[in-house]
């Protein structure tokens, strides 16, 4: 593979295009290798392999998806977008670039060996001492065109931080009480919540209302913010509910999700008579992704409503298929979505190239038909009804796709003579 070659540092004196090319290849590549491991995941449903651990499978698919996806695509734009560019070639943000590589494919190789043990460890803990210094390096070396960039951007990377406090805490829970334990599986809930709702979500909003040049009057922004900032807080006890048995927590999630809604009603408000101006000039095929990225936006915020029915927040961790469905809804449709959108528009994912249009078709076509199924299973599993019971092979074969699109988009990747 294409990272396993570039992991020799290219030096700081490198041309820059080159340099953020093999980064964006490396992102994808990455991504291709998320995506072959969810791939074989749903293959073990139809045929169990004995010397595949499939727990352990699991747990690589996850964190190369997350850290070696959206974590790295994430530090490409955020150092595109705001790092000075006669500092875009500095060996420090370079050599932490391929170092946070490094311990990615670590965790790629490892955790479908040995789930969480010594090298895995290793390897997802050197991923978080790299993310602090990336922190570092952008609060300090950023130049923002607002503040609203810069507030947004730091409350991101604050986040990101706060995040990994839940991983900190694994190794004493374990420890203690043992993996079964209600504190250990908070603790994985309250890395995955701040990690997706807090430092995904933002950043990736942020680089969006950026490229676009979108600005948010301030009055509306202070708005927006505060009620994003409570809401991203307080929507936690829902996980948390899942293991703690106290109303309280359906309370303040209940509180939580009419303010995330609010907000997002204050950010429409703020942006929406410029983003539709925008909107009608875009080609067919750039409306349709802004169509699904915002479409999956609105199902997770109405998802999130619905919890409002006690049942409704039960089942939404009972049933495998919603939990699949919901991590998918957030990271292929809303957050990749928005990734999409920021690399066609500084031309680093070109619409008019076949590959990079076979590719996207595909991919959201892919995860379209996956998602379409995966939450209509767990109806009918919430309901006892029969219906999709054999649909395992449908969705093995329409997720046959996702990999794919991928390949057709790295392809057309290395084709282009634009840099990043």
């Amino acid at each position: 593979m294409f990272f396993f070659t570039t992991l020799v540092f290219p030096k700081a004196n490198n041309r820059i295009g080159n340099m953020k090319k093999s980064w964006l290849i490396a992102c994808f590549s990455n991504f291709f290798i998320a995506a072959l491991m969810g791939l074989l995941l749903r293959f073990l449903y139809l045929t169990p392999i004995d010397t595949v651990n499939f727990q352990f499978l699991l747990h690589g698919h996850s964190h190369v998806a997350m850290l070696g996806w959206l974590y790295l695509i994430l530090y490409c734009l955020l150092v595109h977008f705001y790092i000075p560019k006669e500092q875009q070639n500095n060996a420090v943000l370079n050599r932490l670039f391929w170092i946070t590589e490094l311990a990615v494919i670590g965790m790629m190789v490892r955790f479908p060996v040995e789930g969480y043990a010594l090298l895995s460890i290793v390897f997802s803990t050197l991923h978080i001492f790299c993310s602090y210094y990336f922190s570092y390096l952008i609060w300090k070396k950023a130049v923002f065109q607002s503040d609203q960039e810069k507030k947004l951007v730091r409350t991101a990377l604050i986040f990101m931080i706060i995040s990994t406090f839940g991983v900190w805490v694994l190794g004493p829970a374990v420890g203690m009480l043992g993996k079964a334990s209600a504190f250990f599986q908070i603790a994985i809930q309250f890395f995955l919540h701040f990690q997706f709702n807090g430092w995904f979500l933002i950043a990736v909003l942020v680089l969006f209302l950026s490229q676009l040049s979108l600005k948010i009057p301030p009055a509306i922004f202070g708005k927006f913010y505060i009620l994003l900032l409570i809401a991203t807080v307080f929507t936690l006890a829902l996980p948390v509910s899942w293991y703690l048995e106290d109303s309280v927590f359906y309370w303040i999630n209940l509180f939580g999700v009419l303010l995330q809604a609010v907000a997002f009603y204050y950010l429409i408000k703020g942006v929406g008579s410029e983003f539709a101006v925008l909107f009608q000039k875009l080609p067919v095929l750039e409306k349709s992704i802004y169509i699904f990225t915002f479409g999956s936006l609105a199902v997770k915020i109405v998802i999130q409503l619905l919890t409002f029915i006690p049942e409704i927040t039960v089942v939404s961790h009972q049933i495998r298929n919603f939990v699949i469905g919901f991590i998918h809804l957030n990271m292929l449709g809303i957050i990749t979505g928005m990734v999409f959108i920021i690399l066609i528009k500084i031309k680093l994912l070109p619409t008019h190239s076949l590959f990079a249009k076979t590719g996207i078709i595909l991919f959201f076509a892919s995860y379209l038909i996956t998602e379409v199924i995966l939450f209509s299973k767990g109806v009918f599993i919430y309901f006892g009804s029969p219906l999709l019971s054999q649909a395992t092979p449908i969705l093995f074969a329409a997720s046959i796709g996702l990999p794919l699109s991928i390949l057709c988009i790295i392809s057309s990747i290395i084709k282009t003579k634009q840099s990043l």
